[in-house]
């Protein structure tokens, strides 16, 4: 028999959450989290996470798994959901994955990640160099070890450049034989069927839903939440201190924003997020179904 994967996606503040809740609790499923901010225990406010009632109302997996020191990427999520998914089939109940963190929304269509393990001395040594030569440092390397040629690698940025140089130097190859390495990998949800549903509303009806996220989650205690999570490490791990609501909270505890303009910065770079994410929708996702959030019946979700 065919596992199938129901996945939901959509926009930040679009409301996939309510939507996941009713359809999964009509189809005896089992909610997988695509967000990765949702791993961390204590960012609560900021992402949004569902709350113990309504967690309590659908089992939920991916949520509340790792303190903010341990590091997630694409691979461990990948495997992560990979063994939720399983056990959920197992029991019998449908499995709904939801969630809007792009680049690992894309692991339950395709590869995302090579085998390539760098040593924790190369990376350091890498990072070292970038501290110490620079940028252009790191693309003379990487062009000695391939030729001549980085064929679409953006070599303005530090983060794919370091990336790059650490699995060339970690592997003895070049970046196209990586690349053609990669291709050849089974997706890691190969031999399940996904049907993918993308919901979205008119830019007037998400600027006033950015607007009340924004203005509940600062009401709700976003700001204490941040000073609980910097005492704790929060700026130890960038992907976390990055994040909109964190970092602009953060900027204004050290007094770089006015508090009375921190709720339109958060929700200025909120829409700034919802249109990349529209174009990432648009350009990355296999053919899905788009569906309007505020008319769709739940029954006809997927």
């Amino acid at each position: 028999m065919t596992r199938v994967l129901h996945v939901l996606t959509g926009p930040t503040a679009v409301g996939k959450t309510e939507l996941a809740l009713r359809w999964a609790e009509a189809n005896g499923a089992e909610i997988i989290s695509c967000d990765t901010l949702l791993f961390y225990r204590g960012m609560d406010l900021g992402t949004a996470k569902p709350t113990a009632a309504e967690r309590a109302r659908v089992p939920h997996h991916l949520i509340d798994g790792c303190d903010l020191a341990e590091p997630m990427d694409v691979a461990r999520y990948a495997a992560l959901a990979r063994t939720a998914a399983e056990d959920i089939a197992a029991r019998g109940h449908a499995v709904l994955v939801v969630g809007g963190s792009g680049f690992y929304l894309k692991s339950f269509f395709a590869p995302v990640a090579d085998e390539v393990a760098v040593p924790p001395a190369l990376r350091d040594e890498i990072a070292s160099k970038l501290d110490h030569a620079g940028l252009p440092a790191l693309v003379a390397e990487l062009l000695a070890l391939n030729a001549g040629s980085l064929g679409a690698l953006d070599t303005a940025n530090p983060r794919r450049v370091t990336r790059a140089l650490e699995r060339c130097r970690a592997s003895g190859q070049t970046l196209a034989a990586l690349a053609a390495e990669f291709a050849r990998q089974p997706a890691p949800f190969a031999g399940w069927e996904t049907r993918c549903t993308r919901l979205d509303r008119t830019p007037a009806e998400l600027d006033a839903r950015i607007t009340a996220r924004t203005e509940a989650m600062l009401t709700g205690g976003l700001i204490a939440e941040v000073r609980h999570l910097r005492a704790s490490g929060l700026e130890n791990n960038p992907s976390a201190a990055s994040a909109i609501g964190y970092r602009e909270t953060l900027a204004m505890l050290d007094g770089k924003l006015p508090e009375a303009q921190l709720a339109a910065e958060i929700a200025k770079n909120t829409r700034a997020l919802v249109k990349k994410q529209r174009t990432w929708f648009r350009t990355q996702l296999p053919p899905h179904r788009a569906l309007d959030a505020a008319a769709v019946a739940v029954a006809d979700m997927f």
